[in-house]
């Protein structure tokens, strides 16, 4: 028996029994359009994050500072400083451009309105280009500012809207703290990046969070301690090269080695490997969840195969008696198998795709549909026809010609 012979005896027999066929089907459908939907699912977290990760701020090096605890009644020790930036943008080539930052929280007044634990960021000015943040209205404060600890912020688009809704807050002075500061800008809306809603924050000075806002007596008496400094590296220059200027520049200062350096240098691509490393665990695991409809699909294949073996003993007996080879009965019940399994994973990748578009369109959660995930889950689909089609079709085969052709 030819293979397109078999293909159209198969086609055929699932024509003349469609509501079982679709039903036997169903699991296939179900799986393939969960594997996809689900990879979409993670693939478009996993942009997303990159995209938001890029979108602070290109060719970025961050150094952390990180501080041991003293003993008792005595101050941490370790981290950055201030003028560890300050070196690092003199004594490092191929840097651009170097900006520090501290955070804290405090209340937020100005007139009745108030809001408590409000973010507090203090940096220097060159934030927002090295940070890729834009200035919807005002200006962002001078380094001739900072030197002088001028009290004056900038706001987030939505702390900003929250303080003086339709008003124009440039001009106006609000109270942070017990501080009261003049505002002179307000920031376009970023959105939240990570775990971090840069629209809520307060920006100052960082020599005015030094002097008003540090969080603790210990922090006073250190003065300058920061917590990040955001090294932005020229694109024409090797970015490895520039780590390597900045860990030693810094364990020189520090009087330490790279081996007990207090502090952390990480890049961007660090940041995404490490998140894509994460979502790649996960949308495994998830393929492996909606595959198990697949193997579902599988067994009802299986069923209905024996069902339908059952069913036909007679045409089977009548086929043997004509010529039929126990190899043609194996072929033919293995292609209808085959056959329900690929037309199930074919409707199944216009269900998945289909469903993974419109489950972007309607949620929040952005989806992006992966061939890998379409061509996985259709062969997969194909191998488990031929699985679980296998043996009902051997069956098949091996019933013996007179008993089948007396079968009733």
């Amino acid at each position: 028996m030819k293979l397109s012979e078999a293909a159209h005896i198969a086609w055929e027999a699932i024509l003349k029994n469609k509501i079982r066929s679709f039903l036997t089907m169903l699991g296939i459908i179900i799986g393939v359009a969960a594997v996809i939907i689900m990879v979409a699912i993670s693939a478009g977290t996993e942009a997303t994050i990159q995209e938001q990760i890029t979108s602070l701020g290109s060719n970025l090096i961050f150094v952390q500072g990180s501080m041991s605890r003293g003993g008792p009644g005595q101050p941490p020790t370790g981290g950055l400083v201030f003028d560890d930036a300050a070196a690092i943008e003199d004594g490092v080539s191929g840097v651009t451009s170097v900006v520090v930052e501290q955070s804290s929280s405090e209340t937020v007044k100005f007139g009745d309105v108030s809001f408590d634990d409000v973010s507090i960021l203090g940096t220097t000015s060159g934030f927002p280009s090295v940070r890729d943040m834009e200035l919807a209205d005002g200006r962002y404060f001078t380094d001739k500012e900072i030197d002088r600890k001028q009290k004056m912020v900038v706001l987030g688009s939505a702390i900003a809207e929250e303080l003086f809704g339709e008003d124009d807050p440039i001009g106006q002075v609000i109270t942070v703290g017990t501080t009261k500061l003049t505002v002179i800008g307000v920031m376009e809306e970023k959105g939240i990046v990570g775990t971090t809603d840069y629209d809520s924050y307060v920006f100052m000075p960082i020599t005015v969070v030094f002097q008003k806002f540090t969080p603790s007596m210990f922090a006073r008496i250190m003065g300058d301690s920061i917590r990040m400094i955001y090294v932005e590296v020229d694109p024409d220059e090797n970015i490895d090269d520039i780590i390597t200027q900045v860990e030693l520049l810094l364990v020189k200062r520090h009087e330490l080695t790279l081996d007990t350096a207090d502090f952390t240098v990480t890049t961007q691509q660090d940041i995404i490997s490490t998140q894509e490393s994460t979502t790649s665990a996960f949308r495994s695991l998830l393929a492996w969840v909606a595959g198990v409809s697949l193997i579902v699909g599988g067994i009802g294949i299986m069923n209905i195969m024996l069902v339908s073996v059952t069913e036909r003993t007679r045409e089977i007996g009548i086929r043997q008696s004509v010529g039929a080879t126990p190899d043609d009965i194996r072929l033919q019940f293995l292609t209808e198998a085959l056959m329900l399994s690929i037309v199930g994973g074919l409707i199944g990748i216009l269900v998945g795709v289909g469903g993974a578009y419109i489950f972007g369109a309607l949620s929040d959660m952005r989806t992006v549909v992966q061939l890998s995930s379409i061509a996985l889950a259709f062969s997969s689909a194909a191998i488990v026809g031929a699985f679980f089609g296998y043996y009902p079709a051997n069956q098949a085969a091996l019933l013996d010609p007179i008993e089948a052709l007396r079968y009733e």
